[in-house]
């Protein structure tokens, strides 16, 4: 029977896309005989699979995955959604596992089960990017409604003639499913277990390399007719994002194949540079391997849990 005070310890390992988290955390989780909880943001969706490299249940290798096709893209899901449910279930993991692996490259929604939300927290710029579309579309008012419905307090304190207000308004409601009114400041979370947390990274000729043969490998098992069963769902959040933004303008005459194809690749590169420059905010959070260094994170590990 397991002392009721052995330590818990939440192993998060975090990087940008492609670089190489799937494999390294089903390792992980096999040598210590645990489970995977999915922090991307996009894999949470059960109608996006091909632009989210989500995991195959081949490249699962029979280790449980947790918050991979989760929600449907129907639903609103929050970073704050995900810590409260991310919380209840570390609860009932921790009951047979004395450590438990987090993996995904959302930072925030890393951060909101590590610390909770900021006092005004970082949002994903995803969100803003979709608010500032809809307002260049149809204009501030619908946006307006919007903020009225999530946060009526706020509403009435706002210069209404301000979309800039009333955009960074909303990208906090929506990021964090909080009303932006009620963040006041506040330290960080106490959990009850250890973190551990590891940064992947590669050499960066070698990792645009890999993002640009992953979009190659999106593109030949069908991202296109993905996009084209998605395109009206397009208005979603999580639809604003690097692979399927390209083919709905495309889509939309915007731009020819070849530049589609172009601006996937560059896009997802420029999306790897902001994931790693939110991993190196603070230095020292994060300890950095190469994700062949297996049998280092390992020792590193072990390690911190004999601490």
């Amino acid at each position: 029977m397991k002392s009721k005070n052995k330590q818990k310890y939440l192993v998060v390992v975090v990087g940008p896309t492609a670089v190489g988290k799937t494999d390294l955390c089903v390792q992980l989780a096999k040598h210590f005989g645990t489970e995977i909880i999915s922090a991307d943001s996009r894999q949470f969706f059960r109608e996006m699979s091909i632009g989210t490299a989500k995991p195959s249940p081949e490249e699962q290798q029979g280790v449980k995955h947790h918050f991979v096709d989760s929600h449907s893209i129907t639903e609103e899901y929050s970073a704050g959604a995900f810590e409260q449910d991310v919380l209840e279930l570390l609860e009932q993991l921790f009951q047979e596992h004395d450590v438990v692996i987090m993996t995904g490259g959302s930072g925030l929604y890393v951060r909101a089960v590590l610390e909770g939300m900021d006092e005004m927290p970082e949002t994903d710029p995803q969100v803003r990017e979709a608010l500032t579309k809809q307002y260049e579309l149809q204009g501030l008012q619908p946006l307006l409604d919007k903020l009225q419905e999530l946060d009526p307090l706020y509403f009435e304190q706002v210069d209404k003639a301000n979309p800039q207000r009333v955009v960074r308004a909303l990208e906090v409601c929506l990021s964090s499913g909080r009303p932006y009114s009620s963040f006041r400041s506040s330290e960080k979370q106490e959990r009850p277990f250890y973190s551990i947390k590891i940064a992947l990274n590669r050499d960066r000729a070698e990792l645009y390399s890999r993002i640009d043969q992953r979009m190659d490998q999106m593109l030949a098992q069908g991202l296109q007719e993905e996009a084209k069963q998605l395109y009206p769902y397009r208005q979603h959040n999580a639809l604003q994002t690097v692979g399927y933004k390209e083919i709905f303008d495309f889509m939309e005459g915007k731009y020819d194949w070849e530049e589609a194809v172009r601006l996937l690749k560059r896009n997802s590169r420029r999306y790897a540079k902001r994931q790693l420059t939110w991993f190196h905010k603070n230095p020292q959070e994060y300890a950095w391997f190469h994700p062949a260094q297996q049998g280092e994170i390992i020792a590193f590990i072990n390690e911190r849990m004999s601490d």
